[in-house]
């Protein structure tokens, strides 16, 4: 579903502040890969994100996503394929509009829309079937305002609208970072309930050790624009933090200087 052959991503080349954030990286994520991306600060990790969604080009390398080379594309023709979710609660959504109209907003991305644009009762009752689900009440405001609602909840909806129209990659950029604990895991949970109802294929970027290792079914992580360990199946579910920092020492020579990470 997803290939990335040696991409290589330098930021301000030539000058003092030259930095390189992504050196030949190559994945491959089959159909149905739920892979959570982990890392230090200035890894990689969101820079690899942007690379695949198009708001940064390669200098070299390709991205192909379900065969088709998007390396060249602009960012909003390869939105077809992507649904994304930011870690800014305020991103994804338009706030000044009602919970429905996002919602009709996503269902019709990439249609012509014309000047009697309207949501109708069969969507209205979609949309509150989908609500519904969420389990946060959200089915009996579907007029209210976005901006008037939590974090957790304005998640929840950029969720639903990056996934009503079955993507071929969902991008998930620390999702979870500005909601607190409690909110988090809730998003989780319904991340992970979506992602295995739709059979999505998924990367995650987080920086909770935690939820890397219990999301998902493969975790990668990266250190200084590299891919320096790749785990899935029954050896990253026998994953523990201990054993993940032991594992970044071992391939990167250094300790892993994360507080966000470590603390969390």
């Amino acid at each position: 579903m997803l290939e990335l052959k040696n991409i290589t991503k330098t930021f301000f080349p030539g000058t003092v502040n030259e930095k390189v954030a992504l050196n030949d990286v190559s994945i491959t994520l089959n159909d149905g890969d739920f892979v959570t991306i982990i890392g230090g600060n200035g890894a990689g990790k969101s820079t690899m994100l942007n690379a695949i969604a198009g708001v940064w080009r390669p200098d070299c390398g390709q991205i192909l996503i379900d065969g088709v080379d998007v390396t060249h594309l602009p960012e909003h023709k390869r939105a077809k394929y992507l649904g994304r979710v930011f870690q800014d609660p305020m991103m994804g959504t338009a706030k000044d509009m009602e919970i429905e109209e996002n919602l009709a907003l996503a269902l019709r991305r990439g249609k012509r829309r014309g000047l009697r644009w309207r949501i109708t009762r069969a969507e209205r009752e979609q949309y509150r079937e989908l609500l519904a689900g969420l389990d946060l009440g959200l089915e009996t405001r579907m007029t209210a305002k976005v901006g008037l609602l939590s974090g957790g909840q304005r998640q929840a909806v950029t969720l639903l609208m990056a996934t009503l129209k079955t993507p071929k990659l969902l991008l998930l950029d620390e999702h979870t970072a500005a909601l607190d604990p409690k909110t988090a895991a809730k998003v989780l949970e319904l991340t992970d309930q979506i992602i295995a109802e739709k059979k999505l294929t998924a990367m995650m970027v987080t920086h909770n050790m935690k939820d890397a290792i219990v999301h998902g079914n493969r975790l990668i992580m990266m250190h200084n624009g590299r891919i320096i360990f790749d785990v899935s199946g029954v050896e990253k579910k026998n994953l523990t933090v201990e054993t993940l920092l032991e594992k970044f020492s071992q391939s990167s020579g250094e300790e892993f200087a994360n507080d966000r990470a470590l603390l969390n």
